[in-house]
């Protein structure tokens, strides 16, 4: 019988469960893409199977400004909503993750490693729903940024402006709201508490 070298899985990997976190979390995660800059519509992952599916299109005008998606093997549970005290709970998702690249990347499902360098303290519907912020570990031009406030200010607004108005329907409430934009070291400590969130709800 043949051998197949390790690791070799003889079936697709549930991109939340089934993959690394990183070679060196909370610093060098594992993004997985589900929207580029490019999308006008919103694509999920499936919980139940790991498939990409369309969650809606989106509402405004504005595209994503980078790469989006999540770190697998994390989880937004009790650890992660006592970071932001305006709230109790969290979303019960992975961790989101924006992706600066400079190279165009126009396709999701793709895996990247990355580099954490900040984050976004989001509310959204009264739970925490933190955005990371990393760079592409390989990138020739943002490589060797270490922290958030090394990138363009107009950058990090420009991410901001997304998420505050990316659920805005005109003539309703608008229900998201950035009480924060951190630096690499809360960062560390959300990607933290994110992990350790994911082992209490799934670890073995």
């Amino acid at each position: 019988m043949t051998s197949f070298p390790k690791p070799y899985y003889r079936w697709r990997p549930h991109p939340w469960h089934g993959l690394s976190p990183g070679v060196e979390p909370p610093r060098l995660v594992t993004a997985f893409i589900e929207i580029t800059p490019f999308d006008v519509v919103k694509y999920e992952v499936e919980k139940q199977t790991g498939y990409l599916m369309v969650d809606r299109p989106q509402r405004g005008s504005s595209s994503p400004p980078t790469l989006y998606g999540f770190i697998p093997k994390t989880y937004c549970g009790e650890r992660v909503a006592a970071l932001s005290p305006e709230v109790d709970v969290a979303d019960g998702d992975p961790l989101d993750i924006c992706v600066i690249s400079e190279r165009p990347i126009n396709r999701s499902e793709v895996l990247l490693a990355t580099k954490v360098v900040g984050g976004i303290r989001m509310i959204d519907h009264g739970e925490a729903d933190d955005k990371i912020v990393a760079v592409l570990a390989s990138d020739a031009f943002w490589a060797d940024i270490e922290d958030l406030g090394e990138l363009p200010p107009a950058m990090v607004d420009r991410l901001a402006h997304y998420f505050l108005s990316y659920k805005a329907v005109p003539g309703t409430e608008n229900t998201v709201s950035i009480p924060e934009i951190y630096g690499r070291d809360h960062a560390f400590t959300v990607v933290d508490a994110s992990t350790a969130d994911y082992e209490d709800a799934y670890g073995q």
